[in-house]
């Protein structure tokens, strides 16, 4: 891709030590000794959002399990660039249809209207939920040039051809230079050369089911579209992670992330689609996020088994007693390892939401603890010390949260003993003590991203975000003449104790 502008992934600097940290890796099926490719630096790639709908509660456990990935790298030392796409095209349904442009047609917009909602809507909550931003955050639409540059170059490798105006991925002449195809999601060749999950497997100008597009022809009717030589058309959605992992982090790069959904194609589509374009494999680790049920079954909107995260605020539910805090919710989805499944369930978050307040009184508690004057060693430090440390050495274990949480409530108990006089805190050191109230403070609110967002009318920073969304989704039930969500939103903030107020000026609230 010789006439496309990259960006330098990274230069050397002098190599520190940075603690061994093991990684699960899809690939190989096991756990690695983490390795990355630039000393000092990590390059991760996660697949965003496809922004034509609000994020699930799925979507928003995946987001949780990077963003303490992306903090706790940092913490370990490392210069990570982390780049989180968005999905603003070519992302298709069954029968060939742009997920945005249907959304777009569903609610009267211009596609890059639904784009611009949901992309905000998708950033608050982010916010609400106390994510950091990634270092880049690329969209679809602004590397469309690069798309079509990769196309050109798979097309020119031999690995792909034109049919119509579009252009497919010739799985038949990867297969017999790179036999390995379907070994990220442990697919076998047969199966899929015999069916496919391809959106478009039903196009008849493709020469075999498994061959999947990499541009495709638009529709009259299709808004969205772009010129090249082969026609005026779009890219497929495989294509953009491929561009943008590649151009912000170099042609191999250590991370790639997401749901375990997108094993297959998509991150299979994607390995193949770098390596017939660069000649490697883009990722060396990849890193994917489990599922999440409800009351032990798969989420299902038809079944009537799922819940939004806006339920989740409100208490608006059958599912649930009681309405949640953002970091209740976040609490709880740490309590499972990201490669494990998580069941979502009232008794769940009722047990979660005790466990978030107790760490956060611990840390309130940790911070009030002192010497009269400094103790240079005590009898205590011994056995404190392993508790110490273990958070730690179970976050180097694959970013293993829950026991990594589980160790931290055992220094909670410690803290809590000192603070009550159980244990004599003049037996503790003055320098362990400070790494007691150092590591609960940097784990907590640092790395697991925890805050008390408990309502106070004194620090409502967080809690008027959360009510602003509410009150948006309120001005759209009402935009759509939809009364009764509307006054179950009010009537829920009502019952919280907030009281909103419709005026010229908007919809503002206060505490009742």
């Amino acid at each position: 891709m010789d006439s496309v502008l990259y960006f330098c992934p990274f230069k050397n600097t002098t190599i520190t030590m940075i603690p061994t940290l093991q990684i699960y890796n899809s690939l190989s099926g096991k756990k690695e000794i983490f390795e990355p490719i630039h000393p000092e630096h990590v390059g991760m790639y996660v697949c965003g959002p496809t922004v034509y709908n609000d994020v699930h509660l799925g979507n928003v456990r995946s987001f949780i399990s990077f963003d303490v990935i992306f903090r706790f790298l940092k913490h370990l030392g490392y210069k990570v660039r982390y780049v989180r796409n968005i999905t603003d095209v070519g992302h298709l349904q069954d029968g060939g249809e742009d997920k945005i442009s249907k959304r777009a047609k569903l609610e009267r917009l211009e596609p890059m209207e639904i784009v611009q909602k949901y992309t905000i809507r998708f950033h608050d909550m982010m916010r609400i939920f106390n994510l950091l931003p990634p270092s880049i955050e690329p969209h679809a639409t602004g590397n469309i040039l690069e798309q079509i540059e990769m196309v050109r170059d798979i097309l020119n490798n031999g690995f792909a051809y034109e049919s119509e105006g579009s252009i497919y991925f010739d799985i038949q002449a990867y297969l017999k230079k790179h036999p390995n195809y379907g070994h990220l999601s442990g697919r076998k060749v047969d199966e899929l050369l015999a069916v496919t999950r391809d959106d478009l497997k039903g196009h008849s100008d493709k020469k075999h089911p498994a061959d999947f597009a990499i541009w495709m022809k638009a529709e009259p009717e299709h808004i969205m579209r772009w010129k090249t030589e082969w026609s005026e058309g779009f890219p497929g959605w495989h294509l953009e992670c491929s561009v943008m992992s590649t151009k912000y982090l170099g042609d191999t790069f250590d991370i790639h992330g997401g749901g375990n959904d997108l094993k297959f194609p998509h991150h299979e589509n994607e390995i193949a689609q770098n390596t017939a374009a660069c000649g490697v494999a883009p990722a060396k680790y990849w890193v994917h996020t489990n599922m999440l049920l409800m009351n032990g079954r798969k989420m299902s909107k038809s079944e009537g088994n799922t819940i939004t995260p806006e339920e989740l605020f409100t208490g608006d539910s059958a599912h649930i007693s009681k309405a949640y805090s953002p970091m209740a919710i976040r609490f709880f989805m740490l309590q499972s390892h990201y490669r494990s499944t998580m069941d979502i369930s009232d008794d769940a978050l009722l047990a979660a939401e005790k466990g978030y307040h107790r760490l956060m009184d611990a840390i309130k508690t940790s911070n009030n603890l002192m010497h009269s004057s400094v103790i240079k060693s005590g009898v205590l430090d011994a056995h404190l010390i392993p508790l110490i440390e273990a958070p730690m050495d179970e976050m180097r274990d694959d970013f293993n949260t829950p026991k990594a949480l589980a160790a931290l409530f055992d220094l909670v108990t410690k803290i809590n003993a000192l603070n009550t006089g159980q244990l004599d805190i003049n037996q503790v050191s003055s320098p362990v003590l400070q790494r007691m109230k150092e590591t609960l403070n940097t784990f907590v609110l640092g790395i697991f991203g925890l805050k008390d967002d408990r309502a106070s009318a004194g620090d409502t920073s967080t809690l008027d975000g959360l009510i602003q969304l509410l009150i948006q989704l309120r001005a759209q039930a009402r935009e759509d003449k939809n009364w009764a969500l509307s006054d179950r939103i009010r009537d829920a903030l009502t019952n919280l104790g907030i009281q909103l107020k419709d005026g010229q000026d908007g919809t503002s609230w206060t505490f009742v």
